[in-house]
């Protein structure tokens, strides 16, 4: 709990109908499984206690005594559950009957919610038997306790802010304006739903939309809890569907037709961070409400909650190739606008025969057929020098002539050693000045080379390395119009990959799949006996690592150790925990130093969630201090 994340269950008990003591057993069975995974919320569905199917029987008194006795009795028993637990039943309430959800916490009952929304069609009868709980607000007896009554409540958690409650039951979640709508406003970040949602062919799907756009709309973590197997099946069958949602995610999915728990972390600091986040989330509306305080013990959650370790990249191939069609359009529209603007007719790439100047190279192809310019019209550079291979000379050269653009070779070896004489370095020394001068004299060329063709020089830098600042400052770093600033190292790779898979052109996709097989590097100091001597990854580390970190630093939100334990978490059996925090220890202080490139970022467009933009997403002094992230790491 202490980063956030709460254990929370929601479990579909084997009812019998209209025998509270035999749904007492099996409550409390389920109860004492969920203690074993420390579920800290515990969501049972609507009318449990008697089962949702009694009908008529409603209005026996021997059936309301009975369960007004069993909620007594499982608020005795749960004395040292450490959970605030919501249990649905029937309550009488200043003359009239209530379908309602029991909440207890430590061996009281701390409040009853009363069902809002009351279904009165088809199959549902509800108006028979309750009085709809709208508006209440005042006290309730049960035993020798006087609880608070009413939808005016939120559950508060002593001593961790965010981890806050509330409920609705059933139909409140499927009517125009839900209760959990109003309880979020008022600061709840978890909704609980008890229900009892018959089943019927398709009825599943709708169910889960609900669920996980309302927690999507709301920001916030959605349980829904619904009654199965148990239940009578006089005229309906109920599944047992039960969903954990978090902020349009589904965490948990139970299988229907099998009674039984499921269990998902839910972040409730990350909801609170987003809904502060988002400038159009309303202000917290306290007024009306009444906030009961709970308590449970902090201790640190065990996630079993799944973090993608390419989270920039969907999983299900059919996902990931409809993202990058899309990606592929929006950088193709944007650079078409800034073409149109300029009234450019020819662009310009240097061609490294690496996987970012080849993404770009595929952008400008697409923009000219959607322009119906001729692709001769693109002019390629390669500028070979002395970390250059045969391998990347090669593919730069074959994939030009494959998409049909013009070449031009610029060997830049006698241009860098004349400005090394210039400036008295010693080209022995392969240091930092040594690989800039290279990417500098680049740069140099094809500005130069685009002034004389009237060309756009399209930027080819991607937005992990933009993170870490692993670009020449007036470099590579510069350009007219950058295509790839958004789009992190990781989506590169399946970007040119999904280009090779649907481009039609044997050849083009084996010039393609040999580029995606290059290690990457600069290729700024000479090669090893051929091959490539300089590895980026090696240097400044695994871009998967950064693209993870990076993600959930700035998408999320999270500080350094909670996204150290996560990482531990989901490269489990990848990288060891100590090369995780060195990758993320060099992820910081690269982050923080390297601002001032992205401070001076060529215009480019937004593709993603995540953008380094300093005129859109990221508005970040250029001298900040990392002081605040370095410390947490080094107290890991």
């Amino acid at each position: 709990m202490e980063l956030g994340f709460v254990k929370t269950a929601a479990g579909t008990p084997k009812v019998t109908v209209a025998d509270c003591k035999a749904n007492e057993v099996e409550i409390l069975r389920l109860i004492g499984e969920m203690e074993k995974e420390h579920a800290k919320v515990m969501v049972f569905p609507e009318l449990c206690i008697t089962g949702y199917t009694c009908q008529d029987l409603f209005w026996q008194n021997c059936l309301l005594d009975s369960a007004q006795d069993v909620l007594l009795k499982i608020a005795k028993e749960t004395s040292k559950t450490d959970a605030l637990i919501f249990l649905g039943l029937p309550v009488r309430y200043q003359g009239k009957l209530y379908n309602a959800a029991a909440v207890l916490n430590k061996g009281k009952i701390i409040a009853v919610v009363p069902k809002t929304n009351l279904p009165n069609y088809n199959e549902f009868y509800e108006q028979r038997y309750f009085a709809s709980g709208d508006g209440e607000n005042g006290v309730i007896s049960i035993g020798d306790q006087t609880v608070p009554f009413g939808t005016d409540i939120i559950f508060e958690c002593e001593g961790m802010r965010e981890f806050t409650v509330a409920a609705e039951i059933c139909e409140d979640l499927w009517v125009p304006m839900p209760p959990s709508i109003g309880h979020a406003q008022a600061g709840a970040h978890i909704i609980v739903n008890l229900s009892a949602s018959d089943e019927m062919a398709g009825k599943d799907s709708y169910r889960k939309m609900l669920v996980s756009g309302q927690s999507a709309r709301l920001v916030c973590g959605y349980i829904y809890a619904s009654a199965g197997e148990g239940e009578s099946t006089q005229d309906l069958v109920f599944g047992g569907q039960n969903l954990i949602a978090e902020n349009g995610t589904m965490l948990a999915e139970g299988k229907r037709f099998q009674n039984q728990i499921v269990y998902g972390e839910i972040d409730v600091k990350r909801l609170a961070d987003t809904r502060l986040r988002v400038s159009t989330y309303p202000k917290e509306k306290r007024e009306g409400y009444r906030y009961i305080p709970f308590t449970v013990k902090k201790e640190t959650t065990k996630l079993t909650r799944a973090f993608a370790r390419a989270p920039f990249v969907p999983d299900k191939k059919e996902e990931r190739d409809m993202r990058c069609q899309e990606i592929l359009n929006i950088q193709a529209m944007g650079l078409k606008k800034r073409l149109e603007h300029v009234h450019g007719k020819r662009a310009m790439v240097g061609l490294s025969g690496g996987l970012d100047s080849t993404l770009a190279l595929l952008v400008v192809g697409r923009t000219f057929d959607l322009m119906g310019l001729p692709r001769e019209q693109i002019h390629c550079v390669t500028m070979p020098c002395f970390g250059t291979t045969d391998r990347t000379y090669t593919n730069a050269c074959e994939l030009s002539r494959r998409m049909g653009a013009s070449l031009s070779e610029v060997n830049i070896k006698e241009a860098v050693s004349l400005h090394f004489r210039d400036i008295g370095h010693d080209p022995s020394v392969h240091d930092v000045t040594y690989e800039n001068s290279q990417a500098r004299e680049r740069t140099q060329v094809l500005m130069d080379m685009a002034n004389q063709e009237g060309a756009l020089l399209i930027g080819t830098g991607d937005l992990s390395e933009l993170a870490l600042g692993w670009a020449t400052y007036n470099g590579d770093h510069m350009s007219m119009y950058g295509v790839n600033g958004s789009v992190p190292k990781t989506l590169v790779r399946y970007l040119v990959k999904y280009y090779a898979e649907t481009c039609k052109d044997q050849e083009l996709s084996q010039v393609l799949l040999d580029i995606l097989d290059t290690p990457v590097s600069p290729e700024l100091l000479p090669p090893k006996d051929g091959e490539i001597a300089q590895k980026t990854e090696d240097l400044v580390g695994p871009y998967e690592l950064h693209d993870f970190y990076l993600y959930y630093m700035l998408r999320a939100g999270f500080e350094p150790k909670k996204i150290y334990t996560i990482a531990c978490s989901t490269f489990e059996g990848v990288y060891d925990k100590e090369t995780i925090l060195k990758w993320l220890r060099i992820f910081y202080r690269r982050f923080f130093a390297q601002q001032f490139k992205r401070s001076c970022l060529p215009d480019g467009p937004k593709v993603g969630s995540v953008a380094l933009s300093p005129r859109g997403d990221l508005r970040m002094p250029s001298d900040a201090s990392a002081a605040v992230w370095m410390k947490q790491l080094e107290e890991l």
